[in-house]
C-alpha cells in the first residue's frame, strides 16, 4: 500500500518559512524547531553542522527550509550533538489551551442587552 503524501511544515505556514506563525499545531512546532536549531547553529555552516551531529547535510538543509518533517532520530541528533534544547511543544499546547478556553470578558451589568 502507497504512503499517503502529507503537506510539508513549509507548506502548512505562510511565507516566508520559518518566519511568520502556522495555524497548525504540528507546523507551528516544527517552525519552532527550526527557529531553535538556527540560533543552536550559530553561524556555523550547515555541513559542519551536519558532520557535527552525523547526519546528511541535504536532510538539515530540508528541515531547515521546511521541506521534511524531522524524525526522532535526527531530533535526537541535533539536540545531542549541538547540546541543545531544539524540540518542544508547550509553547504551542499552551495557545491551544488557551484558545480553547471560554472567554474571559467582563460580565455584563444586570439588565444590559447586547
Amino acid at each position: 500500500m502507497a504512503r499517503t503524501a502529507r503537506s510539508t511544515p513549509a507548506e502548512l505556514a505562510p511565507a516566508p518559512w520559518p518566519d511568520r506563525h502556522s495555524s497548525d499545531p504540528s507546523a507551528e512546532v516544527a517552525r519552532q524547531f527550526v527557529l531553535n536549531l538556527h540560533d543552536a547553529m550559530a553561524g556555523r555552516t550547515l555541513r559542519d553542522v551536519a558532520d557535527q551531529v552525523g547526519i546528511h547535510h541535504v536532510t538539515l538543509l530540508k528541515i531547515l527550509h521546511g521541506r521534511a518533517w524531522p524524525d526522532l532520530a535526527t531530533v535526537s541528533r541535533l539536540e545531542l550533538g549541538l547540546n541543545a534544547d531544539l524540540y518542544s511543544s508547550a509553547d504551542v499546547r499552551a495557545e491551544l489551551a488557551k484558545a480553547a478556553s471560554p472567554s474571559t470578558a467582563e460580565p455584563r451589568p444586570k439588565g444590559s442587552v447586547e
